[in-house]
């Protein structure tokens, strides 16, 4: 299985899992799919007063520099985890 489809797996196993993650968790799959599927953080950063628009520009900005690739594995990883 490559690694495309391992990733297009994760994203149907992460609307399935057993309990909802917490909220930075939730973040963390956000941020590691938008760099998987775009790569870098692009764009403003939303205002201060959309906290959770900043909240998922940060966490994805703080990805800058990781890799499709590595971003994907990471992603993969993460929900693999999650499905205990």
């Amino acid at each position: 299985m490559s690694l495309q489809d391992q990733f297009a797996q994760a994203q149907a196993d992460s609307k399935n899992l057993p309990e909802r993650p917490d909220n930075m968790t939730l973040l963390k799959i956000y941020a590691l799919f938008k760099q998987a599927s775009s790569g870098d953080a692009t764009g403003e950063r939303p205002g201060f007063t959309d906290m959770v628009g900043r909240a998922k520009f940060d966490a994805w900005d703080g990805l800058k520099g990781t890799s499709q690739e590595e971003a994907m594995q990471q992603y993969i990883d993460l929900i693999e985890e999650l499905k205990g």
